[in-house]
């Protein structure tokens, strides 16, 4: 099992300094997200300050860029990085995709695999010279000159990873690519029971097991040296879940829990702007189920004890790359490496 840590934006010199802290202390990848900022901009700093640190998107919004844009930039970050880039992508949800970045959604599931499938059709133009000949549904490459093909590189296999909850998107993972990126509102079972037979069930299609592919989530976590860090984190991640229990998109998991009404109440909430009174609906057994619960010292073989078999990659949801109260690293690292 390897463990990853996520990466908030940040001015260059910081992001610089800390993916070799990073690297240092001996984490196996760091991923940056798309929210507030643009999830690529710090990966070129930290390709340019490490030597061995993975690096990638978890997630860049797919439908936000056309296939050739995605294509471009991680073909650039690969270059950069000497082959340590993954890129991870998801379909965000309609409203943000419509209203916000002002791009077409519907049938997400079945848009983002021919989007995947379009972007390795530019990349292998880009490494062998084939010629532009892509027509999907949805997208289309066909046309190319020299003024706009950047060559190959050393290193031209880009593992891509797609994000997902449903078991319709997990399925369309495993169909196209080469890792999935397992949501922080998850539980064991549910990674168990739906989101790995849907990979399976998509992997086969192309002679693949689930297996075959690279699980990767951020853990919701509650720990701390002290009565107060540990209530001050649980406090977080009740927030955090609340937030996206009321999300349509992650029922399926309250529903495989027994919280068959939850989301909706949840989502009411949300709309009156009753926040506080959102976490406080949010009952104990779930975030029992959903989270690690411990003291610092226990984490790391708690981590690996849960997911062993599960998934592949693994971090801290609440450090966020860093921040809150957790300092046992080299503890941690170590029991995520041993086996």
């Amino acid at each position: 099992m390897k463990i990853d840590c996520l990466m908030p934006a940040a001015m260059p010199a910081e992001v610089a300094e800390r993916s070799k802290a990073l690297e240092t202390l001996g984490f196996d990848g760091v991923w940056t997200f798309e929210a507030t900022n643009d999830a690529f901009f710090p990966l070129a700093y930290a390709a340019a300050n490490t030597t061995r640190l993975e690096l990638g998107t978890n997630i860049a919004v797919a439908f936000a860029r056309t296939p050739f844009a995605m294509a471009q930039i991680a073909w650039d970050l690969q270059r950069y990085s000497n082959g340590r880039f993954h890129l991870g992508l998801g379909t965000q949800v309609r409203a943000h995709v419509e209203r916000r970045f002002s791009a077409a959604f519907e049938h997400p599931a079945a848009r983002v695999t021919d989007y995947i499938r379009c972007v390795r059709a530019i990349w292998d133009t880009f490494q062998n010279q084939t010629r532009p000949n892509y027509q999907g549904p949805f997208y289309q490459f066909k046309l190319i000159n020299p003024f706009f093909d950047p060559g190959p590189i050393t290193q031209p296999n880009i593992p891509i990873y797609l994000a997902g909850v449903n078991p319709r998107m997990c399925r369309a993972a495993g169909e196209v690519a080469d890792g999935f990126h397992v949501h922080p509102m998850h539980t064991a079972g549910y990674l168990r029971d739906v989101v790995r037979p849907a990979l399976d069930e998509g992997a086969r299609t192309r002679n693949l097991r689930v297996s075959d592919m690279s699980l990767y989530s951020p853990v919701f976590v509650i720990t701390g040296e002290t009565p107060a860090e540990m209530d001050a984190m649980a406090k977080a991640v009740r927030k955090q879940i609340a937030f996206y229990g009321s999300t349509p998109s992650y029922a399926a998991v309250l529903e495989y829990l027994g919280y068959h009404e939850l989301g909706k109440k949840l989502g009411a909430l949300m709309r009156e702007g009753r926040m506080d009174d959102m976490a406080a609906a949010v009952p104990d057994a779930l975030i029992e189920h959903v989270a690690i619960i411990g003291q610092p010292h226990e984490i790391g073989a708690m981590l690996r004890s849960r997911y062993a078999g599960l998934l592949d990659r693994v971090s801290l949801y609440m450090t966020m790359g860093g921040e809150g109260n957790f300092t046992r690293w080299p503890e941690l690292i170590k029991a995520i490496h041993t086996p």
